[in-house]
C-alpha cells in the first residue's frame, strides 16, 4: 500500500484540530495563535470579528473583565488597524494579504475555582506586558463563562512605534509558557500542565479535563509537608527530627548515610534528597536548618537555611506569614527565593556578605570611572593647549622680536592672548614638567577612552548585581522580622 500524501495527511490533522476546536477542546492551557484575514473578509472586519470574540459581554460579564494598553477597548480594531496604515506610510512596505499577520491571541487558562476574574485580568495584562515589552497594543479580556476562567489576549503585530512587526520564533510557544508559568508561580498559582487529548477514544475539553480532577497531593508534596510541620517545631537534633516524623507516620529508614521517608499506603521509600523532593528538601538543607535551630535563628547573621524558611513562609507557615504577606506580594519573594538558589545562598551570612562585596565593588568602579574621566578631560586639555600653542608660538616669537611692539600686539592680540592662555593651561596642569609629545598625548587619550569604556561595563553588570543582591537581602529580612518596611536606618554616630 502506497503511503498517504502529505497533503491529505495535513488536511486529516486540519479538519481534527477544527473538530476539538469546535467540542471546546484546547492543545496547552497557554498558546499563542497568529490571526491572519479571514477568507471572505477585508482587514478590518478581520481583526473586528477576532476582538469581538473576546470581548463578548455574555463572556466578560458585560465588559467587566477588560484591560488595554496604548488602545480603547471599544475601538480597538480601529486603532490596530490605524497603526498598521501608519507602519505601511513609514516603511513603505506591503505584504500579500494571505501571508500578513494582524495580530496574535494568546490564551490563557486557569485551574477551575483557584483564581477570581479580576485576578485572572491582572495576570493576563502582566503576561501580554513581559511578552511584549510594551512595544505593541494588547486588550485583555477575561472570560467567566466556563468553569475554568481563562483569557484571550489579543496584541497588535505592528510596534507603537511603526518601524517593525513582531515576528513568530521557533520556540515561541514554549516560551511563553515558561513565561506564564512564573506568574502563575509568583502569583501563588499552580502551574497546569497540559492534559491529555485523548481519553479511551474521545477527545476531552480542558475544562471537562480540570473539572473531572481531584488533584491529590503525591507523596512528595505530602512528605515536604510533613518536613516544613516537623521543623516548625524546631527539633534539636536530627534524631529529634526523624522522631517527629515517626510521630507523624512516617516509616524511617536509615542507610549508607542517606535517609528515606515511607508513608502508610506508600510501596517504596522515598530518599531525602532535592532531586527527588525539589531545592530545600536535601539531606544538607534539613541539617542546615536543624543546625540553624540550635544556635536560634533571632537575630541575622547566624546559620539558618533561608530556603527552607522562605518556602515555609510562602506556603503560609510560620508565625510571621500573616504579617508579611500584608506588606510583600509572592512576586517579590518568588525572585528572592530564585536568586538564592541561583547563587547557592543557604545562610543569612552569606547573603550579608554578597550584599557587602556587591556594594563595595560598585562603589570601587565608580571612583575608578570618576578617576580615568578626570584624567581623560585632562588629557584633552593638554591636547587643545598643544594644538594652540603650536599655533600660536610663531606669532608670539614675532611679537618677542620685534621688542614687544604695540603695533604688533595691536594687529596679533588674538593669537598672543591664546599663546599665554595654553602657556598658563601647561603650568597648571604640568606644574613646571616637560611638554609630552602630540603622538604621545594622543595615544594616551586612546588608553584612556579605552579603559573608561572596559570600566562603564563591568559599572554597569556591578550596578545591577548590586540593585539585585540588596533587594533580595531587604525582602528577606522583611520576611525575617529583621527590619520592617518604611522604618529609616538609624544614622551611624
Amino acid at each position: 500500500m502506497r503511503p498517504a500524501p502529505l497533503s491529505f495527511l495535513f488536511m486529516a490533522l486540519r479538519a481534527k484540530l477544527a473538530r476539538g476546536r469546535k467540542e471546546g477542546w484546547t492543545i496547552a492551557t497557554t498558546r499563542l495563535m497568529k490571526r491572519k484575514t479571514t477568507p471572505g473578509l477585508s482587514v478590518a472586519q478581520s481583526i473586528k470579528d477576532c476582538t469581538d470574540y473576546g470581548k463578548n459581554p455574555v463572556k466578560t460579564e458585560e465588559g467587566k473583565y477588560i484591560s488595554a494598553y496604548e488602545c480603547d477597548p471599544a475601538t480597538v480594531d480601529a486603532e490596530f488597524l490605524l497603526w498598521k496604515s501608519r507602519y505601511k506610510a513609514a516603511t513603505g512596505r506591503e505584504q500579500k494579504a494571505d501571508r500578513d499577520v494582524l495580530c496574535y491571541q494568546i490564551r490563557q487558562s486557569f485551574l477551575p475555582g483557584e483564581i477570581t476574574p479580576e485576578d485572572a485580568n491582572r495576570i493576563g495584562y502582566e503576561l501580554a506586558m513581559r511578552w511584549t515589552k510594551g512595544r505593541h497594543q494588547f486588550i485583555v479580556t477575561t472570560h467567566t463563562d466556563k468553569a475554568h476562567i481563562h483569557n484571550h489576549i489579543y496584541y497588535n503585530s505592528t510596534t507603537l512605534d511603526c518601524t517593525h512587526k513582531y515576528r513568530d520564533f521557533l520556540g515561541s510557544g514554549r516560551a511563553l509558557g515558561r513565561l506564564s508559568d512564573t506568574l502563575c508561580l509568583e502569583n501563588g498559582l499552580s502551574v497546569v500542565r497540559q492534559p491529555k487529548q485523548k481519553s479511551q477514544g474521545k477527545y476531552k475539553s480542558y475544562g471537562e479535563w480540570a473539572k473531572g480532577r481531584e488533584r491529590p497531593l503525591t507523596f512528595q508534596q505530602k512528605l515536604c509537608a510533613a518536613i516544613d510541620a516537623a521543623l516548625e517545631k524546631q527539633p534539636s537534633d536530627l534524631a529529634a527530627f526523624l522522631s517527629l516524623m515517626e510521630q507523624s507516620g512516617y516509616e524511617v529508614k536509615q542507610q549508607r548515610g542517606a535517609i528515606s521517608f515511607r508513608a502508610p499506603g506508600q510501596e517504596r521509600f522515598t530518599r531525602l534528597r532535592s532531586s527527588t523532593l525539589g531545592k530545600g528538601y536535601g539531606q544538607k538543607d534539613i541539617e542546615a536548618a536543624l543546625s540553624g535551630s540550635q544556635r536560634g535563628t533571632d537575630q541575622p547573621g547566624q546559620r539558618v537555611n533561608l530556603i527552607i524558611d522562605i518556602q515555609s513562609r510562602l506556603q503560609g507557615k510560620g508565625p510571621g506569614y500573616e504579617r508579611w504577606a500584608k506588606v510583600f506580594n509572592l512576586k517579590q519573594m518568588a525572585a528572592a527565593l530564585a536568586f538564592l538558589q541561583e547563587n547557592d545562598l543557604m545562610e543569612y551570612g552569606q547573603l550579608e556578605k554578597k550584599a557587602a562585596e556587591a556594594t563595595e565593588r560598585f562603589h570601587t568602579l565608580s571612583g575608578q570611572i570618576k578617576s580615568a574621566e578626570a584624567a581623560l578631560q585632562t588629557n584633552r586639555e593638554l591636547k587643545a593647549a598643544t594644538v594652540q600653542y603650536a599655533r600660536t608660538r610663531p606669532v608670539f616669537q614675532e611679537y618677542k622680536a620685534r621688542k614687544y611692539s604695540r603695533k604688533f600686539l595691536a594687529e596679533h592680540e588674538g593669537d598672543i592672548e591664546l599663546y599665554r592662555a595654553a602657556c598658563a593651561d601647561f603650568k597648571r596642569i604640568l606644574g613646571g614638567a616637560k611638554l609630552p609629545k602630540m603622538d604621545g598625548l594622543k595615544e594616551e587619550g586612546r588608553e584612556l577612552a579605552e579603559k573608561k569604556k572596559r570600566l562603564y561595563a563591568e559599572y554597569r553588570k556591578a550596578r545591577e548585581e548590586m540593585r539585585e543582591v540588596t533587594a533580595a537581602k531587604a525582602n528577606i529580612d522583611y520576611l525575617l522580622g529583621y527590619a520592617e518596611p518604611g522604618r529609616k536606618k538609624e544614622q551611624e554616630r
